[in-house]
């Protein structure tokens, strides 16, 4: 009798030796990333700037940093309504503990974001909805800010070439992306006529990689206009508050820490701030770290140091920024996922029905 050839085994295979490729390609980038940012700089003022802070600013920016974090709920309870805090703060809390640990962590993120909302009784196609709408907010964010940062720069007078010129490009990306989004929801046939020519372009661009096209798109744009429209007409203006407010505050733990370590609003005023912030968002936009791990902490310091911020301080500030934006979350997300863990194993959830059975599919 012939054996039998396993075959089951090779994608698991091919899988995880990506994997390990992909966290080693991070870790590579990240060393690199922070051996030429602290290239040359005296660690030891650094650790000076950080060892000055009073018990009192520590306080205050552990208070905003904790602010920051409900903010993330505040904008998953905006696109999905009956959704709880607590349960927000869970979903948020988990999910952004794997974004800043694990490549691709993203997309990881999203499949518990589908988990965890099943579990509270929310179908799939209310969870497509919300993670597609506040997708779309957030990237309209990332979009925005650096227009609105840049406009208030000009405004103070301190408006060159360069960022004359970021500016209006950042304004025809913003438009651009409104103006796509607002004729998709307008009618069928234009999101069906936006879906094929995404596929198209989408299935060159992989051709030059030798993949094979994509199919389906055009069905994939009508069926997101149909579960958005009567979210977005009902809760467009809780969404983009949440969403900007909960930009706004990340902005607002930096601010602080900057002021905190002595980089004083003469040296780099609020509105250049803002708007090395607001590039920095967008490096994010491409996940090639962990949370972005080494690429923001290269935007800040590069951004804030030639807008006149002295080094050492500069780089003070953006460690302790960093601490408390990207490091804090993932002992939290740990805590709340094994919460979440233990409580989706004792009893099934009676939330989700009310508020979600009239939209299951």
């Amino acid at each position: 009798m012939v054996d039998q050839i396993p075959t089951a085994p090779a994608p698991a295979r091919s899988s995880q030796t990506r994997r390990i490729v992909q966290v080693a390609l991070s870790l590579v980038l990240i060393v690199a990333i922070f051996y030429f940012l602290l290239r040359g700089i005296d660690l030891g003022q650094v650790w000076a700037a950080i060892r000055a802070l009073t018990w009192l600013e520590l306080a205050i920016l552990l208070a905003i940093a904790a602010w920051n974090l409900c903010t993330y709920a505040f904008v998953w309870m905006s696109v999905t309504p009956g959704l709880s805090f607590g349960r927000a703060m869970v979903m948020t809390q988990s999910t952004t503990a794997v974004a800043n640990t694990v490549p691709a962590g993203s997309a990881i993120g999203i499949g518990m974001t589908y988990t965890m909302l099943g579990s509270w009784g929310y179908s799939r196609s209310r969870t497509t909805t919300a993670v597609l709408v506040s997708g779309v907010w957030n990237s309209f964010i990332k979009l925005g800010l650096p227009v609105l940062a840049l406009a208030l720069v000009a405004l103070q007078g301190n408006a060159g070439g360069g960022r004359t010129t970021a500016a209006l490009a950042g304004i025809a990306g913003l438009v651009a992306a409104v103006v796509v989004f607002a004729l998709m929801l307008r009618s069928e046939q234009m999101a069906e006529r936006f879906g094929l020519l995404a596929g198209r372009v989408a299935s060159r661009l992989l051709r030059l990689v030798g993949r094979p096209p994509v199919a389906g798109w055009e069905l994939a744009t009508v069926k997101f206009r149909a579960r958005t429209i009567d979210l977005v007409e009902r809760r467009w203006v809780a969404i983009t508050a949440a969403s900007l407010v909960s930009h706004l505050s990340l902005y607002l733990v930096l601010l602080a820490a900057l002021r905190d370590v002595g980089v004083s609003n003469a040296e780099v005023g609020w509105a250049e701030v803002l708007a090395v912030f607001a590039f920095a968002r967008l490096a994010t936009a491409i996940p090639l770290t962990p949370g972005g791990a080494g690429l923001v902490e290269a935007v800040l310091i590069g951004g804030l140091v030639a807008a006149g911020g002295a080094k050492p301080q500069v780089v003070a500030a953006v460690l302790v920024y960093r601490a408390l934006t990207w490091l804090l979350p993932i002992p939290l997300g740990v805590g709340t996922y094994l919460w979440w863990r233990r409580q989706s194993f004792v009893a099934p959830s009676k939330e989700a029905p009310a508020a979600v059975g009239m939209e299951a599919s």
